[in-house]
């Protein structure tokens, strides 16, 4: 099996795990892995990641040209901008996950950096999560939007709309959005209530231990 065979396999089954967990649905969300040569490999426009097939994914060259495979999703500009600003990145996940969708909406959170630091492992594999204001879907201005945060942050929140996250990985950059889902989850659960946040010094510890 080719390296990328193996990599179109991956992509599928990572789509279709984070379908049937919910995390996505209907033909929302888009997963992307740079290649190689510098190109990539997409989910195409108006596909479910219920059903999506190895032999369709969109192969696009290194100036975004599609070679190969059903035209890519129409957020793609979303990718290649935290590609450019980020040469670590090797794979990029965008959903349209509920309760990040819900805490985006919020007229309360911090713009600068959403969530609390509710669990460590939110700051190990998330980090700061900035708010991109509200675009309407497919306007290239929101790559712009993206673009001036995405040199400083791996993981972004569209306003009324969902996280991009980019990882060093496919795998990484799924268990990051793994993680902000459930922690955006948390932070509904728990609003209203006396919390027990990470304090600012246990935070400083994780980042110098871990990044982020």
């Amino acid at each position: 099996m080719s390296p990328e065979t193996k990599t179109r396999d991956t992509i599928c089954f990572m789509a279709k795990s984070l379908y049937d967990r919910g995390l996505t649905f209907g033909s929302t969300g888009n997963i992307s892995v740079r290649l190689d040569d510098g190109g990539w490999l997409m989910t195409p426009t108006n596909a479910s990641m219920d059903n999506l097939d190895p032999a369709r994914l969109s192969r696009l060259d290194a100036a975004g040209n599609l070679i190969d495979g059903a035209p890519p999703t129409k957020e793609s500009f979303l990718h290649t901008t935290l590609y450019d600003r980020r040469p670590d990145a090797r794979a990029v996940v965008h959903l349209h996950s509920t309760h990040s969708v819900a805490v985006s909406a919020l007229a309360e959170v911090d713009p600068e950096d959403v969530l609390p630091p509710i669990t460590a492992y939110y700051i190990m594999r998330v980090g700061r999560l900035p708010l991109v204001p509200y675009f309407p879907p497919g306007d290239k201005a929101l790559a712009d939007a993206v673009g001036q945060l995405a040199g400083k942050h791996h993981a972004v929140l569209l306003a009324n709309h969902g996280p991009v996250v980019a990882g060093t990985s496919l795998e990484n950059a799924v268990y990051a959005t793994e993680e902000l889902e459930e922690t955006a989850k948390l932070y509904l659960m728990l609003r209203g209530t006396a919390q027990r946040l990470l304090t600012p010094g246990q935070v400083a510890d994780l980042r110098q231990r871990f990044g982020g």
